[in-house]
């Protein structure tokens, strides 16, 4: 092998590796695709920076760079894997929009956990898998602190959980009196009320797609594109001498 070639292939591996770790993603090519993948891992954190030492996946790092996987002509679709503990309401469900309003092939995949704010993450892609060992944990909209106001807290809180259940029912096969049967249960005590169902569960009750890991997950994106035609309209950019 070349010097040149040994350099450039070194470059491009060291390319890969300041994209994970700036991004928490990395861009899969192969057989002329281009696939984005994203990680929300930790926390997703909104208006309010977390302490310091906590792992967490900040909202205003993934809007831009969700845009740029709409908008981009190089990359054909996302792959979206979660294994997060939930986190800012707020934010959690504005990147579930944006994602469930992509016209590119999306696909989801749950690792660990999809908490909290976490489940509609897991149900904004056109496809979700989840593995079987993976739990999701269903509760209520929570505040801790001192609340002021405690009936027009309430009433807002009942709005805010209303959002959330609307979106997690529009893209997903749960229906919303299940749903809402998960959320109120009492008799598992996830904190003080709600559900952890482990990955059969939740595609039983249709709140997943189907139980797969990471080889399933990528071909229904690939098959996704192929249906499409692909999006790509150009060939990537060749890389600067």
């Amino acid at each position: 092998m070349r010097d040149d070639e040994t350099s450039e292939k070194e470059e491009s591996a060291e390319e890969e590796l300041d994209d994970v770790l700036k991004t928490g993603g990395t861009i899969a090519r192969r057989g002329g695709e281009t696939i984005r993948c994203l990680s929300i891992v930790g926390q997703v954190e909104g208006h309010y920076a977390l302490p310091e030492g906590q792992k967490a996946t900040k909202y205003e790092h993934l809007i831009p760079l969700l845009v740029s996987v709409e908008e981009s002509d190089e990359i054909d679709g996302l792959l979206l894997i979660l294994n997060t503990m939930g986190g800012d309401v707020e934010a959690g469900l504005a990147l579930a929009e944006l994602v469930a309003s992509m016209q590119k092939p999306t696909v989801s995949l749950v690792l660990g956990g999809g908490h909290s704010i976490g489940v509609p993450l897991a149900v904004s892609a056109k496809k979700s898998f989840i593995v079987p060992s993976a739990t999701m944990t269903i509760h209520p909209v929570r505040i801790s602190g001192t609340v002021i106001g405690a009936p027009q807290t309430y009433y807002s809180f009942e709005r805010m959980q209303d959002r959330i259940v609307d979106f997690i029912v529009a893209h997903s096969a749960v229906t919303e009196y299940r749903f809402r049967e998960m959320l109120m249960q009492t008799d598992e005590i996830a904190t003080d009320v709600g559900s952890v169902i482990d990955g059969k569960e939740a595609v039983a009750c249709g709140l997943i797609g189907a139980v797969g890991g990471l080889s399933d997950a990528l071909a229904a994106l690939r098959e996704m594109i192929k249906d499409t035609g692909g999006f790509c309209k150009s060939p990537p950019a060749p890389r600067k001498p």
